[in-house]
């Protein structure tokens, strides 16, 4: 059995478009395969902004810790368990002011760990969450694919690949906020998109 975590990053929790998506994908995915899926809502999540106590808290052995700091640890800790236990990644990702939503750069500041879940070495960082598959299902009022300012797209392949997961597949739904006829296309190409990939995972 696969072990999938679904990420959802929408501030508008189940309304969201990418969070309805996402879970589209997922919903798919189990009717066709065997998967355990565990849900990470990052907005009720209610993660702070990094802080140089919390980072502190890791850098200090965990033997030496104040319960402040082993309470501080504890969230990341617990954020990186849980993506080293899933073999497959779904995140849903809305833009937001052409970047990704804060509470997903916050996640992002707690499972980016040295010596964790990447190691500097001689020749640049290594990640080391390998082996897992990770799909981006991404979803814009305006049309942003293959354009200049498609901020998400690179970051995101950047970000995963420093930490391991360099194999990374995007689901686009685009134009959803530029009338009903641009929404049903960019609906309509998402759900193909989903379809395809998915095929190809249980062949």
């Amino acid at each position: 059995m696969k072990k999938l975590l679904l990420i959802n990053t929408s501030l508008n929790g189940k309304q969201g478009h990418s969070w309805q998506l996402a879970e589209k994908f997922v919903d798919q995915l189990a009717a066709s395969a065997d998967i355990n899926v565990t849900l990470r809502d990052l907005d009720s999540s209610n993660l702070p902004h990094l802080s140089s106590s919390e980072m502190a808290a890791w850098m200090t052995p965990a033997d030496e810790r104040s319960e402040q700091q082993k309470e501080l640890a504890t969230i990341s800790d617990e954020l990186v368990a849980e993506i080293k236990a899933n073999d497959i990644i779904v995140i849903g990702m809305p833009m937001y002011n052409f970047g990704v939503p804060s509470v997903f750069k916050s996640w992002i500041d707690r499972v980016a760990r040295a010596g964790v879940t990447f190691r500097y070495t001689e020749n640049g960082p290594v990640g080391l969450l390998e082996n897992k598959k990770v799909y981006v299902v991404a979803a814009r009022g305006g049309l942003y694919q293959g354009t200049p300012k498609d901020s998400q797209t690179q970051y995101l392949k950047d970000v995963l690949a420093f930490l391991g997961m360099s194999d990374v597949e995007f689901v686009y739904a685009e134009g959803l906020n530029m009338g009903p006829d641009a929404a049903n296309k960019g609906f309509a190409q998402a759900d193909e998109k989903i379809s395809e990939l998915i095929e190809k995972m249980v062949a």
